[in-house]
């Protein structure tokens, strides 16, 4: 992993990570994920992996897994376009999957059913669709 560097995320790295997620595509107002509410996930036993180019000193992807007592949830995971491509979304999933491993939990995670490449890396992982299962949200609780 030369010149690379997985570390666990500080609140310091907030504006950057955000600014990773809008450029990948899994940043938005709508989704809520503000630096309170990573805070809060990691209160509640998640943990966020951050991968960083240790030559250009900044972050070149991110790995998010927040727990809900029954089994983890890998999100917001994704590597900047210019870093896409060397090998480093292994490594990352990797280091993710030795955190649940060692965690005990079984883990969750969605993809768009049009990203291939990213289903591609998860099913060589071992992730199985799980078949006709739709995923439905209420992100405005006031629609409630």
């Amino acid at each position: 992993m030369n010149g690379y560097l997985i570390r666990d995320y500080t609140p310091g790295d907030y504006d950057e990570v955000a600014s990773l997620w809008n450029e990948t595509g899994m940043g938005n107002e709508e989704r809520k994920d503000d630096k309170e509410t990573i805070s809060r996930c990691l209160d509640k036993g998640g943990r966020m992996l951050i991968l960083t180019d240790r030559i250009r000193s900044r972050i070149a992807g991110t790995s998010w897994m927040t727990f809900d007592g029954r089994r983890i949830y890998l999100h917001h995971f994704g590597i900047l376009p210019e870093y896409q491509g060397k090998g480093l979304s292994k490594i990352l999933l990797e280091e993710s999957l030795k955190h649940i491993r060692e965690s005990g939990y079984q883990v969750k995670l969605e993809v768009h059913r049009t990203n291939r490449v990213a289903i591609n890396l998860y099913k060589k992982y071992g992730f199985k669709s799980l078949g006709e299962y739709e995923v439905l949200i209420i992100r405005n609780v006031n629609d409630i």
